[in-house]
C-alpha cells in the first residue's frame, strides 16, 4: 500500500462525518471563507480547471507551475489546496511547517496514479545512466526518484538547459514527453503514463467543429494526443493557452483542456467566445472528475474544521523537494 492509500485511510478515519455537516443553504459562502482566512491567517490556492466559484473566491489562480511559486513564497499560516492531491503534496514539501488543507482528500490524479513509485523504480533501474525529468504532475513518490522536477510551462526550456547528450527518462506523461521530443528533437525514454481528460478528445468532433467555425483557431494542452497536437494553431500550458487567447488577435477558439480555464477565458476576454472541445463521449463537456469534486461548501468546511490536512514523512518530503528546487532555480534562471 502505497503512502497516499494510507494517508487516505487515516483521515478519512479521523475525518469521519466530516463532509456529511449540513450547512444552512442562506449562508453567505464567499463571505465566512474571507472571514476565515483573516481569522486563520490562510490562503486559498486554486487551479484554473476549478469550478467558477472556487476561482473566484481564491486568494491566487495558477497552472502548476505558478501554483507551487504560489506556495514557496507565501506567509500565510494555512494553506487551502483547491486543486488535487499531487497539487497540495507539492504544497507541504515547500512548506512543512505551514498546515496545508485539501477540500476533498479523494481529489486524485488518473495521471499520477498512473505511475505507481515501485514500478517506476524498477524502470528506473532499466536505465541507469538517464537523468529523470517527471512532470509535477506526479505523486510525492515519483518527485523522490527524479532529479528534476518540470512543468508543462517550463518542461522545454528545462529540457534544452541539459547538454545534447544527456540521456533522460521522463515521467509520467507519454504524451507531454512526445511533444517535447518533437520539438527538441530529443529522444527522452518515456513512461506509459496519461491524463484521462486530456486523451479523451475527438478528432473527428473537433473537424467537424472547425468546419462549423472556420475562424476558430484551436488551442490545445500538449497533455493532448498528437493527432489532436497537429489539429492546433497553438499549443501550451494552461497559463499559456489563457495568455495566448489575451494578446491574440482572433475572436474565437477551439479550447483543447479542461474546461474549468474557460471561467478565466471569458473574464480576460469578454468579447471573445470560446468552445470546449468536444470529448469522444456523449458528454458536452470535458470535466475532470477529480479537479471537480472540490466546491465551496467543501473549501468552507476545510478551512473551518481544518481538515482533512496533508501530512507527510519528512525523509519523504526531503528527497522530493529536491528536484522541486532544481525546478524553481531553473524557473527562476529563464524568468519563467
Amino acid at each position: 500500500m502505497n503512502e497516499v492509500m494510507l494517508e487516505t485511510k487515516k483521515i478519512n478515519i479521523e475525518c469521519k462525518g466530516y463532509l456529511d455537516i449540513e450547512l444552512d443553504p442562506e449562508m453567505d459562502l464567499f463571505a465566512q471563507t474571507e472571514r476565515l482566512k483573516k481569522e486563520k491567517n490562510a490562503i486559498v490556492l486554486a487551479h484554473y480547471y476549478q469550478e467558477p466559484d472556487i476561482q473566484d473566491v481564491a486568494d491566487y489562480i495558477g497552472d502548476s507551475l505558478g501554483l507551487a511559486q504560489k506556495a514557496e513564497a507565501t506567509r500565510a499560516d494555512m494553506i487551502v489546496f483547491a486543486g488535487v492531491h499531487f497539487m497540495a503534496e507539492t504544497a507541504k514539501i515547500l512548506n512543512p511547517s505551514k498546515k496545508v488543507v485539501i477540500p476533498d482528500l479523494l481529489a486524485g490524479c488518473s495521471l499520477s496514479d498512473s505511475c505507481p513509485p515501485p514500478m517506476f523504480e524498477q524502470f528506473k533501474k532499466q536505465h541507469p545512466d538517464h537523468l529523470v525529468i517527471s512532470y509535477i504532475n506526479c505523486s510525492a513518490g515519483i518527485k523522490a526518484l527524479s532529479d528534476i522536477i518540470c512543468t508543462s510551462s517550463n518542461a522545454q526550456k528545462i529540457v534544452e538547459s541539459l547538454s545534447a547528450d544527456q540521456k533522460i527518462i521522463f515521467a509520467p506523461d507519454k504524451n507531454l514527453g512526445a511533444y517535447i521530443n518533437k520539438v527538441t528533437g530529443r529522444n527522452m525514454v518515456l513512461w506509459n503514463g496519461a491524463c484521462m481528460v486530456h486523451e479523451i478528445f475527438s478528432v473527428e468532433k473537433m473537424t467537424k467543429l472547425k468546419i462549423r467555425h472556420p475562424q476558430a483557431k484551436v488551442i490545445a494542452h500538449p497533455e493532448c494526443e498528437e493527432p489532436v497536437l497537429r489539429l492546433a494553431d497553438f499549443i501550451g500550458s494552461t497559463t499559456q493557452l489563457l495568455k495566448y487567447t489575451v494578446t491574440d488577435g482572433s475572436s474565437e477558439y477551439i479550447v483543447a483542456t479542461e474546461t474549468g480555464i474557460l471561467h478565466q477565458m471569458m473574464k480576460s476576454s469578454p468579447h471573445k467566445t470560446f468552445i470546449p472541445a468536444p470529448p469522444n463521449n456523449s458528454c458536452a463537456c470535458n470535466d475532470c472528475p477529480h479537479m471537480k469534486r472540490n466546491t465551496l461548501e467543501k473549501i468552507y468546511l476545510c478551512m473551518e474544521y481544518e481538515v482533512p490536512e496533508i501530512t507527510m514523512d519528512e525523509e519523504l518530503r526531503i528527497a522530493a523537494k529536491k528536484p522541486i528546487d532544481k525546478m524553481l532555480e531553473l524557473s527562476a534562471k529563464f524568468g519563467l
